[in-house]
């Protein structure tokens, strides 16, 4: 291939993974209804998928992390050097304006006035090359994004897109670069819609998207933050400079899909009320475990005031879309002068085992109004950690000899769980899944499986376990082991020692 198309074919590729638009690889679904094929959590790398597409065409399902572990290790087979990146609290700006409008009534309920949001996090991948379409500047790392998400030159595809460009808010450069800007930088306006159907801008904030943008180290599971190679520091002077920089080249580059004008701009302040409002929650709440968390009211004025709270709780998917209701509540609070309260909330086990999501994510929305009419938007996802899966060995690990592996998982609940499947695998470890089916688990009952395993590639590898049940689905855990060459291992068990040198 001519290296001048470089970038076409990639943005070829971008579309090929997701079957949107032709045969592509894998089938999106963010539904919650997995009926008629795996879940998008079922799936701990690229070979099987890769390997079923060829066989019988799209595969049935995948969502964001999927299509980027599969654009990644397609491009790897290219020898495209290429990593995964992880974004979170990321934007989805519909209308390209650079705002992400968010609309809610006076319950808490999200409305369906824009089709803009935030996904609690977003999954793309970074391939490095030279860019002699755009000049040596933005040489080196450049997104693309195989996740259905809007069009791109009527077809569902994103990118190559230079990151170097992003930072700078050089949006009017080809592949898609306004959409990746506003998934890191985008403004977002909270709006209130009241009974006369007005509507009011109640928070606004500059700095709640493109958070923790993250890869995975080379040769370690260690977190690396890359934020910085997409924006300045949030609140920073050049910060706001790049974003009103895209907002000028976006007004008049003709590059926009919406007519939607670019009202309300960046600085126009939100109201000025005499209380505020935070939630609070444990992060080590497991499923199975009630879920609590207070709502944090404090009157920042020396009068005594009332106030009216409207809370929901629902579960939602990773992209923040509202799946089921699981909690609503209004009670009138008292606050004293400058007084400070805590309101307690519970959501028992029962009330949302069979609401929520393979996400395991609780999204809690109050709104809250004082006496003159003056509200606040309150709102915080509250992320249930799945129950651990331990696994260990007990001897050390050589090639081609049999290793035993011990899996022990306990049922968190206080019911019954059935139809428990535990799914081994490993490459290097084990060339074919071994299944292991328990009937039932009595609660907080421990259960201890053991699978021998004969390791046939050397080095570092990487058994997975996941664990499913008709209460919970997808509880991932893994080993790493690493795998001592036959000969090294059969020297050790004769007592000879050795040292490799350099």
């Amino acid at each position: 291939m001519k290296r001048s198309c470089l970038w076409t074919i990639l943005n070829a590729f971008s579309n090929l993974i997701n079957s949107q638009d032709d045969s592509g690889v894998v089938m999106g679904n963010w539904s919650g209804d997995y009926s008629t094929g795996e879940r998008p959590t079922k799936w701990n790398g690229s070979a099987d998928i890769l390997r079923k597409w060829m066989e019988s065409g799209p595969v049935k399902f995948g969502q964001c992390w999927v299509f980027a572990g599969v654009l990644c290790t397609v491009l790897r087979c290219l020898g495209i050097p290429a990593r995964v990146i992880t974004n979170f609290s990321s934007a989805h700006d519909t209308d390209e304006n650079l705002f992400i409008d968010r609309y809610f009534d006076e319950d808490g309920e999200e409305t369906e006035e824009t089709s803009d949001s935030i996904w609690n996090f977003h999954v793309w991948v970074e391939a490095w090359f030279t860019r002699s379409d755009l000049g040596s500047a933005y040489d080196g790392w450049q997104v693309l994004d195989s996740t259905p998400q809007e069009l791109s030159e009527e077809l569902y595809r994103l990118g190559p897109c230079s990151v170097k460009a992003i930072k700078e808010g050089d949006v009017d450069l080809a592949y898609d670069a306004p959409f990746v800007f506003a998934e890191l930088n985008a403004d977002v306006r909270t709006w209130l819609i009241s009974a006369d159907e007005s509507k009011k801008i109640n928070k606004l904030n500059t700095s709640t998207v493109g958070r923790f943008t993250s890869t995975k180290a080379i040769n370690s599971d260690e977190r690396v933050d890359v934020t910085n190679n997409y924006k300045y520091p949030e609140g920073t002077p050049k910060e706001r400079e790049i974003f009103r920089k895209a907002q000028s080249k976006l007004k008049g580059s003709g590059l926009r899909r919406s007519t939607v004008a670019f009202s309300a701009s960046h600085s126009e302040a939100a109201p000025k009320l005499e209380f505020s409002g935070s939630f609070t929650s444990s992060s080590d709440i497991e499923v199975g475990q009630d879920v609590t968390f207070s709502l944090d009211l404090k009157n920042t004025s020396t009068n005594e005031m009332s106030l009216q709270v409207h809370l929901t709780a629902s579960a939602i998917v990773y992209t923040n879309a509202t799946v089921n209701d699981v909690l609503a509540n209004a009670q009138s609070v008292k606050l004293g002068s400058n007084e400070e309260k805590n309101i307690p909330y519970t959501i028992p086990y029962a009330d949302y085992e069979n609401a929520i999501t393979t996400d395991n994510m609780i999204k809690v929305v109050a709104v809250c109004e004082d006496e003159k009419g003056g509200k606040l938007l309150v709102e915080t996802v509250i992320l249930l950690k799945n129950p651990p899966i331990v696994m260990k060995i007990t001897d050390q690990a050589h090639l081609n000899k049999p290793l035993s592996v011990e899996i022990a998982f306990t049922n968190p609940t206080t019911e019954e769980v059935h139809n428990c499947v535990v799914i081994v695998e490993g490459s290097g470890l084990i060339k074919e899944k071994v299944t292991i089916e328990v009937p039932y688990l009595s609660k907080n009952q421990r259960s201890v499986s053991k699978v021998d395993i004969v390791p046939y590639r050397p080095g570092q590898r990487c058994l997975f376990v996941d664990f499913s049940c008709d209460k919970f689905s997808d509880v991932k855990g893994s080993l790493t082991i690493n795998i001592g060459a036959k000969l090294f291992g059969e020297l050790e068990s004769a007592g000879l020692k050795f040292h490799l040198t350099t």
